[in-house]
């Protein structure tokens, strides 16, 4: 049977269940498919045949185990493994962003990872704002920013949220400042009234301009540091390109540790510097 044929989205999820499981975990057995999917028996065993009938050369049967394993010979056909798809999974796991019964690591490794303090954005007020967003409206928010002690009733029209590392935003138009703006969700307190808005995210300039952050290790480093920041970074002749909104880019360069000069820091703690930074075309937005 030609792997090309097309297949029902549904079998098409559970054969790259499958294929996930042999890559990653190293195996796979028909309750893996029943516990994670929700399918019959019938069905999960179905499913490990036709699989095999798709890559006859990826899987060997395992008696002692009871499931099928990778084979020396395996390779994806049904999905493109990729790491930080992996260690994304494992990382929303790890901060309860995803349930373990909804991921397809069957085997967790143990994973630790710097906390993040909990911000507190509302459920009702998240749900007004991404209908604002779908519906093209207004809403009225009690925003408490730090520029006054306390908070105010404004009206924005938000067209995006946005997330910096740490918060939560909304990019939105702001009709006390008459600007585009970023809002931390956090901090809309309450909302009220929704309004139709005529004002156009095509006109968030910053938000729909990208720019090119060009990146490189710091020249105090030693030659055999800069090869191993360049491995961190995948960097290719000493340099990585990050393409940001212009909007996002203070947030970027604070993430990177680019927001302070570079003698501000020890080279072996600042690592990095910013070599280059450019507008990018519309052609490739």
């Amino acid at each position: 049977m030609d792997a090309a044929v097309a297949l029902k989205w549904g079998v098409e999820r559970r054969l790259e269940f499958i294929e996930f499981r042999l890559f990653w975990d190293g195996g796979v057995n028909r309750s893996d498919i029943i516990d994670v999917f929700d399918v019959s028996v019938p069905q999960a065993s179905k499913d490990l045949t036709l699989y095999q009938e798709r890559a006859p050369h990826n899987a060997v049967y395992d008696k002692s185990a009871k499931r099928y394993v990778a084979s020396p010979q395996f390779s994806p056909i049904f999905l493109k493994p990729e790491a930080e798809q992996y260690l994304n999974q494992l990382r929303s796991v790890a901060d309860g962003i995803l349930d373990s019964s909804e991921s397809w690591i069957a085997h967790l490794p143990p994973y630790g990872g710097p906390p993040v303090p909990a911000r507190g954005v509302n459920t009702e007020t998240l749900r007004t704002i991404v209908a604002a967003i779908r519906q093209k409206e207004a809403v009225e928010v009690k925003y408490q920013s730090l520029s006054s002690d306390d908070p105010r009733w404004r009206w924005i029209a938000p067209h995006a949220i946005g997330f910096d590392g740490y918060r939560w935003h909304t990019r939105a138009f702001c009709e006390v400042d008459r600007t585009f703006k970023d809002f931390l969700l956090s901090r809309i307190i309450e909302t009220r009234s929704l309004r139709p808005s005529e004002v156009s995210a095509e006109h968030d300039t910053d938000w729909n301009e990208f720019v090119t952050l060009e990146i490189g290790p710091h020249p105090d480093l030693s030659e055999s540091q800069k090869r191993i920041i360049a491995l961190d970074y995948g960097m290719r002749s000493g340099r990585a390109q990050i393409r940001v909104r212009k909007a996002l880019r203070y947030y970027a360069l604070r993430r990177l540790g680019l927001d302070t000069p570079p003698a501000a820091r020890r080279p072996q703690d600042q690592q990095i510097v910013l070599l280059n930074e450019r507008g990018v075309d519309e052609d490739h937005r």
